[in-house]
């Protein structure tokens, strides 16, 4: 009992490694939204303002999931609880102004 068996070492994400994590994180999310026949679009700048801000070599990957979380997830089921986006449609994600904004593509 409280004996330590073994060490594990964890070396500090870099941020290549977060945006691998983040594309995960973007097609799990995107496969969810496929069951209800919608698409979503996420470019580039997108992923690598996600990456900055859920970026910490100190906590790994858990920045980034509270990232997408308060960025992507939370706004776009307020988008799609409006009524602004239905089946069918093709949700571009877009940077403006450092912000994260959704439209029909």
């Amino acid at each position: 009992i409280n004996r330590v068996d073994e060490v594990v070492v964890f070396h500090p994400l870099a941020k290549n490694q977060i945006q691998g994590i983040a594309r995960v994180q973007i097609e799990n999310l995107a496969k969810r939204l496929h069951e209800q026949d919608m698409k979503l679009e996420l470019g580039d700048e997108a992923m690598q303002l996600l990456a900055e801000v859920g970026y910490d070599p100190v906590y790994g990957a858990r920045p980034l999931k509270r990232a997408i979380q308060r960025m992507i997830e939370n706004p776009l089921a307020q988008k799609l609880l409006q009524g602004d986006f239905l089946p069918g449609d093709t949700i571009r994600t877009t940077v403006n102004d450092g912000r994260l904004e959704f439209d029909k593509a």
